[in-house]
């Protein structure tokens, strides 16, 4: 899901017509590795490693294309809170009433942030995880959550909140999302091509609008 935007930008011009599935990454692994068949899979880079390894995809065609970073936001309206340092965040997260991030790649990072400072028993009753595929903004909107945290690219577009910025340096949680090719794939060609395309500087700057940084 963190890639929609993106995708959707860059697709429109390439040179051959594509049809996209957005869907949460968890759900989008377990398709490929049923046996769904997909020209190319979009994932975080150790995604498309295991369906490497696994021989859903074909040996060779994995492409880093993109890199992004995980920011914070609040509700519309409310106090943005101080993420100038990794102490300020840490503080600002133990003072929230309620808490989101991703079942994603970017997700389990910040859980392993929290067990490592010591806090995630504490705010364990707090957490609401978002399921696949539905935005954490959306939560933090509807007043579900207090501080919610995800990547920039899934924040951007969410009505009724505010982004209070991306988390500090020395804890940036920057996830590098990858491609492959379906081994089912009639189109492999066209497959290559497209995975070129999105990798070339030509798309750098649909990439940084989407709030992500080419790979």
């Amino acid at each position: 899901m963190a890639t929609r935007q993106v995708l959707a930008e860059l697709t429109a011009g390439f040179t051959r017509p594509v049809t996209i599935e957005s869907v949460g990454g968890v759900d989008a692994a377990k398709r490929v590795q049923a046996g769904e068949a997909f020209d190319v899979v979009i994932l975080a880079s150790d995604a498309i490693d295991k369906l490497l390894a696994s021989g859903h995809l074909l040996p060779g065609s994995k492409v880093d294309w993109v890199r992004s970073g995980v920011a914070v936001a609040v509700r519309a309206g409310a106090p943005l809170p101080d993420l100038s340092s990794e102490d300020a965040v840490r503080r600002a997260v133990l003072a929230a009433r309620s808490l989101s991030y991703s079942t994603g790649p970017s997700g389990v990072a910040l859980a392993r942030l929290f067990e490592r400072w010591g806090i995630a028993e504490a705010i364990a009753p707090r957490m609401v995880q978002a399921p696949p595929g539905v935005p954490v903004g959306s939560l933090v909107a509807d007043g579900r959550v207090e501080l919610g945290f995800q990547q920039l690219s899934e924040l951007l577009h969410v009505p009724g909140i505010a982004i209070a910025g991306p988390l500090p340096p020395a804890i940036q949680i920057t996830t590098t999302f990858s491609a492959g090719i379906g081994v089912q794939s009639q189109q492999a060609g066209a497959a290559r091509e497209l995975l070129a395309y999105m990798a070339s500087p030509a798309a750098a700057d649909a990439k940084r609008r989407q709030g992500m940084d080419p790979a």
